[in-house]
């Protein structure tokens, strides 16, 4: 795209000339119209000369035509840049009329004039037919009335002009004695609104002020704020060359010093230091590339004074260089046998769990060099994953090292700062690869879902797909580095609460492996292998002198924790573990034995009881499963039906889905009234839905059903069965749709004491994923439609029984 393009005023007037101009068509115009040469960013005032280069073909058209007819040309403003073939609307309506005193096309091709303001001019009609901008316009002659308001306006502009060229560097005597010789208000102020650093648009602001008192006003405005401006760089100007010239004295101080030094054989501390950079260069072992830029470094750091800041900065850098593991590798050959018996010491369970992973071991042992997945495991608080790692990495012989990503939201903690910066670091990955001092170690990048984004500081994320991608972490580029590093041979493994925060193209590299949580038989081995013999340590016990049975360790587990993992089983065993040492220490005891009768006076009384017997008691009750990122939960609704006018009230916090679930429910319950057998006036009742635990917002479609039963039973004046607990999605038809998370709640229905579970015909298919002891354990009712429900969940109705208000209790 050609553009006009402006530069700095000439001073000096030249005859014209038309070296190597090309010719122009004569074309006719009439005497009262004028050449229009549009331009970019570019104001010419009369009385001002300014080269212009030209390089659109209707410009270039209009300049040799007012070249070869000694006619003026009218440079107008365009109002958009960007525009590269302008019409009427795009240019502004004042310009100046110019000679053009001369036109010169360069051996390049370009084409260059330059013009001399004479007047102002507004456009009053654009005339076509032309190959350029012609137009009738009105030119502005100025008149001026020399009174005293502007005689004093001719002076303050005289002095203020004046300081502000005092203050420019290099400020040729001619112009300031050309400013002080003016003796006109308006020619002077379009001389200093030309040559001062304002913007296009200020400078066409000025162009367009036809009133000379008001157009002397608007450029003392401008040119105040310009002295401003030039005082203060100036002052920053003073500082910094006060600055340097102290850090030059200090340079040359110090180059005497060393001199001195060397002459007198004191200097030869640095030189041996340098040597030895130049020798661990050698010996670490760095690709040839990163090699060749670790010497470059090092020839830099050759030259610098030991004083200087830059100094301690390029030295920390090769230190980082010569400190990262480039070639150090564990080389422990994989043992399938010994991974497995150190998975099984290490974690009780999780058969699943422990087969995929030694799969994952055989293929790695099989194929060393290959790309294997990236494992990514998945499940509540204190269910193992990151134990999990510690013991694949214990299995492989190798260095573990965990990436905390929980609340990163700065794309420089993966990929590092730049070393621009001061204080600059390399990025989490190649801290933790220094620490583990091998490139081939087993790196945990802990909380992957809860890593932020910024807008200031880039997306975490998007940093690493390239540390997760096989194909691209082979070159990985960290910021403050500067140079590539091999991440290939790393062994990552991820943990995670939960997958739907996790942006889809990286858990697109990650293999899922789901961890959802122990029975209470398996919380209760974990206890007695591993959890009480680790707060026995902890607490400064020896196993002799502190006992827990099995009876107090299945109260712990079923009165005082629920829980998908064991995190507060361990706390309260080390709560009650503590008691003892402190009777131990004060010598009331020497040893002692912890049974279920014993836990209330020293963990207080139980947190947790099977409230779904007393919750579903009454008419309008059913216990309903949810999933939530810590593991699977049983939830209440409570229902009540009082007089009114028909309306559904919803209370607890619930969310859309669960809204209009209650409402399909509703819906669903009237439309079924008669093989209900339920004879109620609709209209005139309010049923008000109400899910307790009212500060913690609910959502999700998995509460249809409790819903569907909590209603019916409210308006059958049936009672749910208080050992039966239930899920799944509703339709209008009446069919129970699946939903996710089964695994979690059968488990949570496990904990809470319930028999029975009413779960979606579609879900039996991930019944295969529950445990053993929860599929033999509990009664499965799988429900096609709403009326299974009804008929398994119902009990008989009491004709007596049917209070008006009654509670009911659900989840999502």
């Amino acid at each position: 795209m050609n553009l006009d393009q402006n530069s700095v005023p000439e001073t000096a007037n030249a005859p014209v000339a038309t070296t190597g101009a090309p010719r122009a068509p004569e074309i006719p115009l009439p005497e009262d119209a004028l050449v229009l040469v549009p331009v970019r960013n570019l104001v010419l005032f009369p009385g001002m000369i300014l080269p212009v280069t030209i390089g659109r073909e209707m410009s270039v058209a209009a300049a040799q035509y007012a070249v070869k007819n000694d006619r003026p040309v009218g440079l107008i403003l365009q109002r958009d840049p960007a525009v590269d073939v302008p019409r009427p609307q795009d240019l502004h309506a004042v310009g100046t009329v110019a000679q053009i005193l001369r036109y010169v096309t360069t051996p390049d091709g370009t084409h260059h004039i330059v013009c001399q303001g004479q007047e102002r001019y507004r456009i009053r009609e654009i005339l076509g037919g032309h190959p350029f901008l012609v137009a009738r316009v009105e030119r502005h002659r100025e008149e001026e009335e020399v009174t005293k308001e502007l005689e004093a306006q001719l002076f303050q502009l005289r002095e203020r002009a004046g300081e502000a060229l005092e203050l420019l560097p290099q400020t040729p005597q001619e112009l300031v004695h050309a400013v002080k010789g003016f003796k006109s208000p308006g020619p002077l102020a379009d001389l200093v609104a030309g040559f001062m650093d304002i913007t296009p648009a200020e400078k066409q602001a000025v162009l367009e002020t036809l009133d000379v008192p008001a157009r002397v006003n608007n450029v003392l405005g401008l040119l105040a704020h310009r002295i401003e401006v030039l005082k203060l760089s100036r002052e920053i100007d003073e500082r910094t060359k006060a600055t340097m010239d102290e850090r030059q004295r200090e340079y040359v101080l110090r180059e005497q010093m060393r001199q001195i030094q060397k002459e007198l054989g004191e200097g030869e501390g640095a030189g041996k230091e340098l040597t030895e950079l130049a020798g661990a260069i050698e010996q670490a072992g760095m690709p040839e590339d990163v090699a060749a830029h670790a010497k470059k470094e090092l020839k830099r750091l050759e030259r610098m004074p030991e004083a200087s800041a830059e100094y301690s900065m390029a030295r920390t850098y090769l230190d980082w260089l010569i400190e990262l593991p480039w070639s150090k590798t564990s080389d422990t050959p994989i043992d399938i046998a010994q991974a497995r018996r150190i998975l099984d010491e290490d974690h009780f369970g999780l058969d699943k769990v422990k087969r995929r992973i030694l799969e994952f071991l055989a293929v790695r042992k099989l194929n060393p060099e290959g790309h294997g997945p990236i494992l990514c495991f998945v499940g509540p608080p204190g269910v193992g994953k990151t134990s999990l790692g510690q013991s694949i990495a214990r299995a492989l012989g190798r260095k573990f090292v965990r990436v905390a990503l929980g609340g990163v939201h700065d794309e420089a903690e993966i990929r590092g700062h730049r070393r621009t910066y001061i204080g600059a670091l390399p990025g989490n990955i190649i801290q933790s690869i220094k620490k583990a001092g091998s490139r081939d170690c087993v790196m945990m990048l802990d909380e992957i879902d809860k890593v932020g984004a910024s807008v200031h500081h880039g997306d975490p994320s998007s940093a690493l797909l390239e540390v997760l991608d096989p194909e691209q972490n082979k070159a990985f580029r960290d910021n403050y580095l500067g140079v590539t590093f091999d991440l290939s041979r790393i062994l990552f493994i991820t943990t995670a609460n939960m997958l739907d925060t996790i942006p889809g193209p990286l858990r697109d590299r990650m293999e899922i492996i789901p961890l959802p949580g122990y029975t209470e038989e398996e919380k209760l081995e974990i206890a007695k292998r591993y959890l009480v013999r680790r707060q026995l340590a902890a607490n400064g016990l020896a196993p002799d002198q502190a006992e827990l049975t099995d009876a107090a360790l299945k109260s712990i587990v079923r009165d005082y924790t629920r829980e998908a993992g064991v995190r507060n089983l361990e706390r309260e065993i080390g709560s009650a573990l503590r008691n003892v040492a402190a009777r131990i220490a004060e010598g009331t005891a020497a040893a002692a034995r912890i049974d279920a009768p014993d836990l209330a006076a020293i963990l207080g009384p139980a947190r947790f009881e099977a409230e779904a017997a007393l919750r579903t008691a009454l008419p309008g009750v059913a216990t309903g499963l949810a999933w939530t990122p810590v593991g699977g939960d049983i939830l209440f609704v409570e229902a009540s039906r009082t007089s009114g006018a028909g309306k559904l009230i919803l209370t607890g916090q619930l969310g859309d889905v669960m809204k209009e679930s209650a409402q399909a429910a509703l819906t669903l319950v009237k439309s079924r009234a008669p093989s209900l057998a339920i004879a109620d006036n609709f209209d005139k009742s309010d049923i008000h839905v109400h899910v307790p635990a009212g500060a913690i917002p609910k959502d999700g479609p998995s509460a249809g059903v409790a819903m569907f039963m909590a209603l019916a039973s409210l308006l059958t004046g049936r009672t749910v069965r208080s050992d039966t607990a239930m899920t799944g999605e509703i339709s209008l038809r009446g069919l129970v749709l699946p939903v996710g998370g089964i695994k979690e709640k059968v488990l949570a229905a496990m904990r809470a004491g319930i028999a029975t579970v009413m779960l979606p015909a579609r879900n039996r298919k991930d019944l295969a994923d529950v445990p053993e002891a929860a599929r033999t354990g509990l009664q499965f009712v799988w429900l096609e439609t709403v009326d299974d429900a009804v008929r398994h969940a119902l009990a008989q109705a009491e004709p007596t029984a049917r209070p008006e208000n009654a509670s009911v209790a659900e989840s999502t």
